[in-house]
């Protein structure tokens, strides 16, 4: 969204991940490490197993953008499967993905089923996960027991160009340098501000959801289904 009166960008960031995995903990961080008047309100939304929460965040070390600062709109999904509605309600106009993986030896099918349900969500919303913004960050590196990095990526399909930070979110480790990272991938995507409508737009994701509407009105339209597929489609293929 561009706001020329307020010289003002906003992009959305949707952490994902499985359940427990650490989504919450890194806003959390985030959202204590900042100054009061530049964040909003942190808003939690609680389920019988998890919490979503969101708020917002004008960033200080980002500096501006071609003349607009750059205020991040920052959620969490809920991890599990079986709110997966809940989850594409979220995940509705995103900018970036950062996806949190759990590295703890264990969690492998967790992890593995969160990012395919990732990329089913996304292409059913009308978007191309190869062209997504998207940072992974591997949470839990302070804990003995976890996964190489390596393996984990191998397992995910995590191509070397992406973005991969190590990370312990409860101690704040890798935490902002993986809302920087982010931020960074979905600025690399927009155009010049001051040559953008005003107000709302699907997503600086070329293509725009063009699969879900149609035309100015915003008509819907029928998706037909994604089957999973055997294994993790990496995002260079």
């Amino acid at each position: 969204m561009v706001n020329h009166a307020a010289r003002e960008l906003h992009l959305k960031v949707v952490y994902y991940g499985p359940g427990l995995g650490g989504k919450t903990t890194n806003l959390e961080y985030i959202h204590a490490k900042t100054r009061p008047e530049r964040r909003g309100k942190l808003i939690s939304l609680t389920t019988e197993s998890e919490r979503t929460l969101f708020f917002d965040l004008l960033p200080m070390d980002l500096g501006k953008y071609r003349g607009y600062d750059v205020r991040i709109h920052l959620c969490t999904v809920p991890g599990q499967i079986a709110l997966d509605e809940t989850r594409k309600l979220v995940l509705r106009h995103v900018d970036g993905i950062v996806f949190v993986v759990d590295s703890q030896k264990g969690r492998l099918d967790q992890n593995v089923e969160s990012i395919r349900n990732l990329y089913d969500n996304l292409r059913l919303q009308g978007d191309d996960p190869d062209r997504m913004p998207l940072v992974v960050q591997y949470n839990k590196r302070d804990l003995p027991d976890v996964h190489p990095v390596a393996e984990l990526a191998e397992a995910l399909g995590v191509p070397a160009e992406v973005v991969q930070i190590e990370a312990s979110a409860v101690k704040g480790r890798g935490v902002l340098d993986t809302l920087r990272s982010i931020t960074k991938a979905c600025l690399r995507l927009v155009e010049d501000p001051d040559r953008m409508p005003g107000g709302r737009s699907p997503s600086i994701l070329p293509g725009k959801r063009a699969s879900l509407y149609r035309g100015l009105a915003g008509e819907r339209v029928d998706v037909p289904s994604i089957p999973r597929p055997s294994r993790v489609p990496r995002l260079d293929e």
